[in-house]
């Protein structure tokens, strides 16, 4: 008789770990991969005493289609490992996460967050955390085991077909809803019923998983919130890609609802918030995250080198100490618990996406809330709000008074993985080449590689490549004097068939 890898009809593709979670294609994503990556997780705890023998773990997912079948997988290798489950439906990740981490027990988030819906990925939290770098290498030598004793094992016995997907998938469990409300409860707690009175909303709902528990959460503290945009097709929008087209609909929006205090959203798992002022402008998270900090009192905060240099001469300013991390959560996360090892009493940090985490417990007069080190979304949408409240100004005049750099990004698809990894090595005379005087560049000062190559010229502009970790994807940041420039910066780069990185791809592919 054949073993299961023996009769597989495909060729399997393992997963592998981006900057925060597992990620591919679906058509890779089979339900014998997504099993033996989860019951290597949950073995991973297993021999690292992290867990009751009799834990709960706790499961989510979002709104892309393929997120119900991977879910079945998930419950059939909770199962193989002898745990209970509490499955909380489709919810917010950082509300899967509250749960997670307030009840001590494990939790498995599928979703692919702002990536197309031909892709999607599996985020797991240890006990009391996000699964860190550091996690990794352990987390994988557990899937390799899992992976050899069931491709080992005897296809005729096995729960999965010739197509690495399940004979008879489990049933869903009913929703358990105590994650959701929790989540609710969280910030109606903190804020109060009438922080957001009298104030006027949009909610840009397209297919956010927390498109109504957020809209219902707003309500709760007092905006009156109109609902636009709801789409029954994944949208895979993304915070750190802010198309001409989503910008055209904001504007669009704003001008079709005069007297909206301002236009908020989140991605696809609403983790990443979107703040969009009362004339229909984005404001990017990286900068969103210095008004929360500063909202916050906070003494210590992590972000990423790729953040706008705004944010640190804001932070200057305010007597924030601070550090850059490489991009992901899992690197802010340990940034954090660095300086709360050094002393730090309010530690916070964030990402370029808008993300944001509190390493510690924060407190704003009598209230308090509890940390949770996990990307937010509606945490820094709420804040932002109120800061502009308080102040007695528009959402844009809020970031009209912050020091004035502006920032884009992007990134281009099909950019070869090889390519990516030949740049990164060669000396950054060879890539600042491409950035040309006449395309209005300064001379070259000096680089950063933290987390990619960041570009330094000295007319103040920076220019930021770094290559996705999972995907043959480049990314590219930009920060100057004007948001026309730096949207220009990004143009240039991203241009098609010979734009600045078509350009360094030709030049590093090998002949």
């Amino acid at each position: 008789m054949a073993t299961v890898r023996e009769a597989l009809l495909y060729e399997p593709v393992e997963l592998g770990f981006g900057t925060s979670g597992l990620r591919a294609l679906v058509t890779d994503m089979t339900d014998l991969e997504c099993y033996i990556n989860a019951l290597g997780f949950l073995e991973f705890l297993k021999t690292q005493d992290l867990v009751k023998p009799d834990a709960t773990v706790y499961l989510a997912g979002d709104l892309r289609e393929s997120t119900p079948r991977i879910t079945h997988a998930m419950l059939a290798a909770i199962s193989e490992a002898g745990w209970g489950v509490e499955y909380l439906g489709l919810v917010p990740t950082p509300a899967l996460a509250l749960r997670s981490l307030g009840q001590g027990g494990p939790g498995i988030m599928v979703t692919g967050s702002h990536i197309p819906a031909d892709r999607n990925g599996i985020k797991f939290y240890k006990p009391g955390s996000e699964v860190l770098k550091a996690d990794e290498a352990g987390i994988k030598a557990a899937v390799a085991e899992v992976r050899r004793r069931v491709y080992g094992a005897d296809a005729g016995d096995s729960a999965f077909d010739a197509r690495g997907m399940l004979k008879d998938a489990p049933e869903l469990p009913e929703v358990v809803g105590a994650g959701q409300a929790a989540y609710i409860e969280r910030y109606v707690q903190f804020f109060g019923s009438e922080r957001l009175k009298g104030k006027k909303l949009v909610f840009y709902q397209h297919s956010a998983v927390g498109r109504d528990m957020l809209v219902g959460l707003l309500e709760k503290i007092g905006a009156e919130v109109k609902s636009v945009g709801r789409s029954d097709v994944f949208v895979p929008i993304d915070t750190e890609d802010v198309t001409l087209e989503h910008q055209e609909y904001f504007r669009k929006v704003a001008g079709e609802n005069l007297g909206m205090f301002a236009m908020v959203s989140t991605d696809g798992d609403s983790d990443r918030p979107f703040v969009i002022d009362e004339n229909g402008e984005f404001h990017r998270g990286d900068v969103l995250g210095a008004v929360v900090a500063r909202w916050l009192k906070a003494d210590a905060a992590a972000f990423p080198v790729s953040t706008s240099d705004a944010v640190t001469k804001l932070l200057d300013g305010e007597g924030v100490v601070w550090k850059h991390t490489k991009i992901g959560s899992p690197y802010v996360i340990d940034a954090m618990n660095a300086e709360m090892a050094a002393g730090k009493k309010t530690v916070v940090g964030w990402e370029v996406n808008g993300g944001f985490l509190t390493g510690s417990e924060v407190r704003v007069g009598d209230q308090r809330l509890s940390p949770l080190p996990t990307r937010d979304a509606i945490f820094p949408i709420i804040v932002a709000l109120v800061a502009a409240i308080e102040a007695s100004v528009s959402v844009s005049e809020l970031f009209a008074r912050l020091p004035q750099r502006f920032t884009q990004a992007g990134l281009i698809d099909n950019f070869p993985s090889e390519v990516s990894k030949a740049i990164l090595a060669a000396d950054e005379a060879e890539v600042v080449k491409f950035f040309a005087p006449e395309q209005g560049f300064g001379a070259f000062k000096e680089a950063n590689r933290l987390d990619g190559l960041r570009l330094f010229f000295d007319n103040g502009e920076i220019a930021h490549l770094r290559p996705s970790g999972n995907a043959p994807q480049m990314r590219v940041y930009s920060v100057a004097d004007s948001q026309e420039r730096a949207d220009e910066i990004v143009e240039l780069a991203l241009a098609q068939p010979d734009g600045i990185l078509r350009k360094i791809e030709k030049a590093f592919t090998p002949t």
